[in-house]
């Protein structure tokens, strides 16, 4: 296995095996050793400083190739969370530098508190390359890299080694009650010396609504058991309903609308690291009867609710991945197995008395009508038979299904969440918008772009944000947040998906540039949406087809020809005119 620190800039990637070679997969052109020796000693300066796309993921060592930036100008929306990367580069060992924002102010006094700035060195971690996608894999087998991705803000003391890069990334949260107007102020970098960088804002005269009123349906999986085995916490403790508050109010943060709940074990097979639980505790008795045990499910989606995602619960499975749903068995005073195929009579009688029961529960706690049967890629006849089941039960259940679209059983999925390769038919998008419905789209390790892997191009986050809009579909799911690797905080890599498919974010909690570029991307949308309204209502005709003309140049197979940032430094301007 070999290790090489790369370039992954402009939607550039790794290289895929599939004979169409496009611009998002192309493997970077590294310069040799001795190139990269000579561009370090055609670097004098000790230390050097520059702003940078946040669309790039640099080096650690080589020289960065960009031209000297020591000013950040921008415009950003009030309620608006903004970022760029600084670059610190150095031909001899820096130690002791530190990043202090100062406060930004307008020429009338307001301004907007240092507290709302934030510095994180972005860390590198190890990805590895696209290649077939899906398929269990050996790391020798792939080629390995160094990659700029994740980010950590609670270190304000950067060493920066002889002949190394270190990306900083630098944020600003706009508060929504900021008055419109230009703020300046600067960015002292205090190394060898002292460097004051300045920074000016252009904050617009619109606004952002709060996180938990985003129009944009986000819905990133969350993974309870991997939070407690990461930070050596015996699960469901408090010590563990603890570590996981910080982890999904940064969720909840992002715009997240839905709780991921599993209502089997292993609602997928156990495809992942850590063990995924049921919350809901199935015990068949002596007499023959079932009797569930709510209170885990009960206590989980209590405190979820309490960090900001409380739109929907989604229950994983009816059908899993494996049928094989365990319980305990009084009898044999053992686990259990239940194995029947679904449709069969003995699976609807089990699945029966169970959805009965948990009807009522859900109904006594006011949450049945935000919770969610939910299914993920399964058969065609298996969805079809746990629909009819189902609604034998409680007409009024809800469906939520990820997968491929089925214009058979459409009509009866309430959240419908499609693969990339598909699109919803215009006259049924326009039916589903009517009846209240949601319509999203996934990516997973099928697509090579655009996608979230560690070594995905930054800024096909920010245009799935675009595409979503451009479709007119709602939002975007994506398995998953925080499903984390062996080694989560220096390897990407797992065993049967490309790097950064089963994380967004690192135990920490700690983000992840693909996390705030996701961010960006459900921001863009509200502002895309937000704009739409205004043009129509103000009969703006040449503004609002600028803005759709825009929106006409995102499709994905667009993207083997032209980067996604390249599409986005076109069309991102409209939005803050």
């Amino acid at each position: 296995m070999k290790f090489l620190s790369v370039i992954l800039m402009m939607g550039f990637g790794l290289t895929s095996a599939a004979q169409d070679v496009s611009l998002a997969l192309q493997k970077p052109k590294l310069p040799d050793s001795e190139t990269i020796n000579k561009q370090w000693e055609n670097t004098t300066k000790a230390l050097n400083i520059s702003f940078a796309s946040s669309n790039v993921r640099f080096a650690k060592e080589v020289p960065p190739a960009v031209p000297v930036q020591n000013t950040w100008n921008t415009s950003a929306w009030k309620g608006e969370k903004i970022h760029t990367q600084l670059l610190l580069w150095a031909n001899n060992k820096v130690a002791g530098v530190s990043i202090e924002p100062s406060d930004l102010k307008d020429q009338r006094g307001n301004n907007i508190k240092k507290e709302n700035i934030t510095a994180g060195i972005i860390k590198y971690v190890i990805t590895d390359e696209f290649r077939d996608g899906c398929g269990y894999r050996k790391a020798a087998d792939f080629d390995s890299s160094y990659v700029a991705d994740q980010i950590d803000t609670k270190i304000n003391n950067i060493v920066i080694n002889a002949r190394n890069t270190q990306p900083v990334w630098l944020s600003i949260k706009i508060p929504a009650a900021t008055k419109a107007g230009i703020y300046s102020g600067i960015v002292k970098i205090k190394g060898e010396k002292e460097y004051d960088l300045p920074v000016q804002i252009q904050v617009l005269d619109k606004t952002l609504p709060a996180p938990a009123q985003w129009k944009y349906d986000l819905d990133l999986w969350q993974h309870p058991a991997a939070i407690a085995r990461t930070h050596q916490v015996k699960l469901w403790s408090d010590e563990h309903f603890a570590l996981i508050k910080p982890y999904y109010t940064m969720l909840a943060n992002a715009g997240q609308k839905t709780i991921t709940a599993s209502i089997v074990n292993e609602p997928w097979g156990h495809q992942t690291y850590d063990d995924y639980p049921s919350l809901i505790k199935w015990t068949k008795k002596k007499d023959g009867t079932w009797s569930y045990d709510y209170s885990l499910f009960d206590k989980y989606i209590a405190f979820v609710m309490t960090t900001g995602i409380n739109q929907r619960i989604n229950c994983y499975s009816m059908v899993p991945w494996k049928i094989a749903f365990s319980y305990w068995d009084e009898a044999t005073q053992k686990e259990a197995v239940f194995t029947e195929s679904i449709g069969t009579p003995a699976y609807d009688a089990f699945w029966k008395t169970m959805l009965t029961d948990f009807t009522k529960h859900l109904k006594s706690k006011n949450w049945f009508q935000k919770t969610y049967i939910a299914m993920d890629e399964r058969p065609m006849k298996a969805m079809q038979a746990v629909i009819k089941l189902l609604k034998s039960v409680d007409k009024d259940w809800k469906l939520a299904l990820a997968g491929e679209y089925h214009q058979e059983i459409e009509k009866d999925i309430d959240n419908y969440c499609i693969a990339s390769k598909w699109e919803f038919p215009a006259d049924v998008l326009q039916k589903r918008i009517a009846e209240g419905k949601t319509s999203t789209w996934y990516t997973c390790c099928t697509e090579p772009y655009p996608n979230a892997f560690s070594f995905s191009s930054p800024a096909e986050q920010v245009w799935m944000g675009w595409y979503t809009a451009s479709k007119n579909m709602d939002g975007y799911l994506r398995w998953a947040y925080n499903s984390w690797t062996k080694n989560p905080l220096t390897d990407t890599r797992f065993t049967a998906w490309p790097a950064g498919d089963t994380y967004m974010v690192y135990p920490g909690p700690l983000t992840s540039v693909r996390f705030e570029k996701m961010i960006e991307g459900a921001q863009d949308f509200e502002k895309i949406k937000q704009l739409q309204q205004l043009y129509t209502k103000n009969k703006n005709s040449a503004a609002l087809d600028e803005l759709n003309k825009a929106l006409g140049n995102f499709s994905i197979k667009s993207l083997s020809t032209v980067t996604a940032d390249e599409v986005l430094q076109r069309v991102k301007p409209l939005l803050n005119q």
